[in-house]
């Protein structure tokens, strides 16, 4: 009577019930026979009651049923299902006898604690030992070839129904479809599927959510069609699918008619439903209907609230998803990697870098995702100390370090002007993708090792890796800062040639930029009026500052005329054709596009420049005084200036862009952003310590200049990175050879 009540009380997911019902039976001095302890264990197993099952299992041991092959195989299914797969293992391999129910409980409880690459192994050992697997041990099997994402095993597998007489079923070919899906194989699975007589709603909606996680969502409304044609009732899993092909489209009209039929059909009270309408909408650009159902919701998770940030910042409004998550009730790793990726994305570095560290402090582990954010900000912020801490970091919190994060931290180390360390992620990374190459490329770039950037672009050919338009950027960016003109003119050609890549406007600029750089502005004229696309404000842009260089006054005056036909409001252009007439003396004209800009509400950028000290970042504005340590630095700017005059430099005051005289050119060249940085590094660090310099403008020639003195004159190593490339300044030499 008490198995009888156990077995009930179990069946219906009662399992507290069940284990007060086998207490109570001890109690009363009734023993437990070998029937008893299945159900028991069976209760156990819904419940997750781990302690309450040890606790059985010694009873069994005890009264002498370790013999059991039921109770055995029940205590298996026990251990894996409540994730105690070792222990399943230990009962396994004690067991005397065993049949297919305990190959099959093992088997899926591997696959189910994420080791599919141990269930398969554990497959393969089960028929060599003759025992013959059921349709639930297949369908586990090809469950864990499909969580590996291995084709090649999944056939192998696939092999077996057929050889051993295993009978299909509906829920094999399920899960066949699944793991076809997963492995890429989309035209074996859709076969299997159209092949399937019996259709349910499980198999459509496994294809179904198959095709819209890659992205294939028209296909994904076909199936959707087909269930209709089949009279099959669309439930959560399909309505589910079918939002996220709405949102996927950006399709309004599909988003409605799926928000209708959830509220008809009462699917409203699923979480999981309205985080989906609240991305459709948000994705929509519809963000006041969103909200609309998030307030609506009557049990807001932590993914609602994740849902709603994200649709903030993907419609470009970085304050209210800030403010979001400043009043989340609890947030989630998500939650912080949105927003420290958002503020990544709008230039936020030092916000970002912050907030992670905020995210500490509050005991939240990082992940990949959030290592990949921070590695950007912090090679944006080119700060070594910080990118050394990033780096140990990952390692010292085993942090898996994907190829994503692995480039990631290729481009950070560049950034922060470190190569070295740079090439030796780079060459760690096993299985490397073309992305990983090109960061290693944009490495050589940006140190200016144009005949290296090269050399790794034929290493990656010789094993097989296939190049992008992006690639091609990185080298021909490296043959410009090497003044490789003629590789250059070669990689070019090879894109059509070699690669069947059709140049696009980033590649046409390069190489405008490339040879106005080595003076061959007829040449790059040239090239612009061949180019099978309109030239825009960039590329005239290149041309210009070629023309600056080289001191072309009419090929400036003709760049002009044709950036004006383009209208460009790009102020950074107009600062340039202001320059060039300040460096000729035309200071009327001057004048007259300066009023042109004060007219459109715009205004030049000053130059700055930022340098760590001690983990902190001090940043440095042309002319400005306010730093704290001013007095001292002005001290040291002048004990600088006496000293590398005294070793032969003088001041190039073509570089001081104002109709001002020449003792107040002087003051104003002394004032330029970098000098102040570097001469609060020469104070602020120990001697031999190199100095990193990060400049948000072109390093001008007198600062260059200057710096290489400061560097033979100080004996020390002075790096500084403009929005172009690096700067190696070390014992009066600088790496880029005087051609920057």
């Amino acid at each position: 009577m008490y198995n009888s009540l156990i077995r009930g009380y179990s069946s219906i997911g009662l399992g507290k019930e069940a284990i007060r019902l086998y207490l109570e039976m001890l109690t009363l001095g009734i023993s437990p026979d070998k029937y008893t302890f299945p159900y028991l264990l069976s209760a156990c197993t819904k419940i997750s009651a781990t302690a309450e099952g040890f606790q059985v299992h010694g009873s069994v041991i005890k009264m002498g049923f370790q013999g059991d092959m039921f109770i055995l195989n029940s205590l298996i299914h026990f251990y894996a299902e409540c994730g105690e797969i070792v222990m399943g293992q230990k009962v396994f391999d004690e067991m005397i006898d065993r049949n297919v129910v305990s190959w099959t409980s093992l088997i899926c409880g591997y696959a189910r604690s994420g080791l599919a690459k141990e269930a398969v192994e554990l497959f393969f050992e089960m028929v060599e030992e003759g025992t013959r697997p059921n349709s639930v041990t297949m369908v586990c099997v090809i469950s864990a070839c499909a969580k590996l994402r291995d084709l090649e095993l999944g056939e192998r597998v696939r092999g077996y129904i057929s050889s051993l007489g295993v009978k299909v079923n509906t829920l094999m070919v399920n899960s066949l479809v699944d793991m076809y899906m997963k492995c890429g194989a989309f035209d074996t699975a859709k076969r299997l599927f159209d092949e399937c007589e019996q259709k349910n709603l499980v198999v459509c909606n496994t294809i179904m959510s198959n095709y819209v996680h890659s992205g294939m969502v028209r296909e994904a409304l076909f199936i959707l069609e087909e269930m209709l044609r089949q009279r099959l009732v669309p439930d959560r899993v399909s309505i589910l699918s079918t939002i996220s092909v709405s949102a996927q489209l950006g399709s309004i009209f599909l988003g409605k008619c799926c928000h209708a039929y959830v509220l008809r059909n009462g699917l409203e009270g699923w979480d999981s439903i309205s985080n989906a309408l609240i991305d459709m909408y948000m994705k929509c650009g519809k963000q006041e209907v969103a909200f609309a159902v998030f307030h609506g919701m009557a049990n807001k998770t932590v993914v609602s609230w994740n849902s709603v940030m994200a649709g903030y910042i993907r419609n470009g409004d970085l304050s209210s998803a800030w403010e979001v998550f400043n009043n989340m009730p609890e947030s989630d790793l998500v939650s912080w990697n949105t927003i420290i990726s958002a503020l990544v994305q709008e230039s936020m570095f030092e916000q970002a870098i912050e907030l992670f560290r905020t995210m500490q402090n509050k005991g939240i582990k990082a992940d990949r995702v959030t290592m990949v954010s921070i590695a950007s900000a912090c090679g944006y912020l080119g700060a070594l100390d910080l990118a050394k801490w990033i780096h140990a970091y990952i390692k010292m919190n085993k942090i898996p370090c994907d190829i994503r994060l692995s480039t990631a931290l290729v481009d950070m180390f560049a950034r922060c002007g470190d190569p070295s360390t740079a090439m030796k992620i780079f060459n760690n990374i096993e299985n490397r993708d073309v992305s990983a190459w090109t960061a290693a490329i944009g490495a050589m770039a940006m140190e200016g090792n144009g005949n290296q950037a090269i050399e790794l672009f034929n290493k990656m050919l010789r094993q097989g890796v296939k190049p992008d338009g992006v690639v091609f950027v990185g080298l021909l960016t490296a043959c410009s800062h090497g003044g490789l003109v003629e590789q250059g003119r070669d990689i070019f050609k090879s894109m059509t040639s070699v690669h069947k890549i059709s140049p696009q406007i980033v590649h046409y600029g390069c190489m405008v930029d490339l040879l106005g750089r080595a003076g061959f502005l007829e040449e790059a004229l040239d090239l612009i009026k061949l180019m099978p696309m309109e030239p825009n404000d960039v590329i005239w842009g290149s041309l210009l500052a070629a023309c600056r260089m080289h001191r072309n006054l009419d090929m400036a005056g003709y760049a002009t005329e044709r950036m004006k036909e383009l209208a460009s409001d790009r102020t950074g252009i107009q600062v340039l054709l202001s320059n060039i007439y300040a460096s000729a003396g035309k200071w009327t004209d001057v004048a007259k596009v300066r009023r042109q800009l004060k007219e459109k509400g715009a205004r030049k950028v000053p130059g700055s420049s930022s340098i760590e000290v001690n983990g902190q970042i001090h940043e440095f504005t042309s002319g400005d005084e306010s730093h704290p340590e001013m007095m001292y630095i002005a001290a040291m700017l002048d004990e600088m200036h006496c000293r590398v005059e005294a070793a032969g430099h003088a001041p190039d005051l073509s570089n001081v862009l104002l109709n001002v005289d020449e003792e107040e050119k002087e003051y104003v060249l002394s004032r330029h952003s970098e000098k102040l940085a570097i001469a609060f590094g020469l104070i602020s660090t120990d001697q031999g310590t190199p100095i990193r310099v990060v400049k948000n403008l072109r390093i001008c020639s007198d600062c260059h200049s200057f710096a290489k003195l400061v560097s033979k004159t100080y004996n020390r190593e002075i790096i500084v990175r403009d929005n172009n490339r690096f700067h190696f300044f070390q014992r009066g030499v600088c790496s880029c050879n005087d051609y920057w």
